[in-house]
């Protein structure tokens, strides 16, 4: 399993090296954009509107917008800078709470955290006091330049840490358009919607769960190819250095005209005015 950080945590006086790695991952099915007429995958170019051209990786650099078209440019040096003095800091359990208390729309992304080398005892004795107790921790961490919340507690018999979202980042419950106050509802309609709740009651069971449009896409493309309904990009026309050339002689050429009429015309000029002088 990769390893996408690593580091330490700590509670107390404990510190624990430890590994992150991805408890999850996406299986959405990527679709490529292709132009209709020729089949070939579309390219996105970075350019920049004022200068009318395509801007390269190295001309880039990263700004915050603080007004319209007024940035704050921040040099890579300095943000790497900061990246580095966060990072090295041991990721600290602040507080210990009971998971219930936080409900599920603070959740983020999962990862499973390994013990690093000499931390085996370390992460078993957090494993089985966050066992006994009940409690999950509450810690910081910087992951892919960004401070993050997160959890750790113990998921069958690893332990998890999971990022959280801040509660600045949870937008007000309030701002929801067109939820209804409380109705006035019956208590057969009440009885009835209890009743039915209680029939669909069941043990969550997540494998029995399924992605059937996934599914059902993943079909359709296999029956399309077994079908022989591809198509097949044609390759991009390469630069022809012919062509470029007679380009770049013809303009070599008339910039050459242009240089001697200016410099026939001096003549003439200069020519005109010692006449006048004899």
């Amino acid at each position: 399993m990769h390893t996408m950080w690593k580091g330490s945590i700590s509670f107390g006086l404990v510190n624990i090296p430890i590994k992150l790695h991805a408890a999850t991952e996406n299986k959405d099915i990527k679709l490529r954009q292709l132009h209709e007429e020729c089949h070939s995958p579309v390219e996105y170019k970075k350019r920049c509107p004022v200068c009318d051209r395509e801007v390269e990786s190295s001309e880039i650099v990263k700004a915050y917008e603080y007004a319209k078209n007024k940035f704050v440019v921040l040099d890579e040096e300095d943000l790497e800078q900061l990246k580095k003095e966060q990072e090295d800091k041991a990721v600290e359990i602040i507080d210990f709470v009971k998971l219930e208390e936080i409900d599920p729309i603070y959740f983020e992304r999962s990862y499973f955290m390994s013990p690093n080398e000499g931390g085996t005892k370390a992460y078993s004795l957090l494993r089985q006091a966050l066992a006994d107790t009940g409690k999950i921790g509450v810690a910081k961490i910087i992951i892919r330049s960004k401070e993050q919340l997160a959890i750790v507690r113990v998921y069958e018999n690893t332990l998890i840490m999971e990022t959280i979202h801040f509660p600045d980042e949870v937008r007000n419950v309030q701002d929801v358009p067109n939820v209804p106050e409380e109705s006035e509802l019956s208590k057969k309609e009440l009885s009835t919607a209890v009743t039915l709740i209680e029939q669909l009651t069941e043990t969550f069971e997540p494998e029995k769960y399924n992605d059937e449009y996934r599914t059902a896409l993943l079909e359709l493309i296999e029956a399309k190819r077994n079908n022989e309904e591809v198509k097949t990009a044609k390759d991009p026309k390469k630069p022809d250095n012919v062509t470029n050339l007679m380009d770049a002689l013809e303009k070599s050429l008339e910039k050459t005209k242009g240089s001697k009429k200016k410099t026939t015309k001096r003549k003439t000029t200069s020519s005109g005015n010692k006449k006048k002088t004899s």
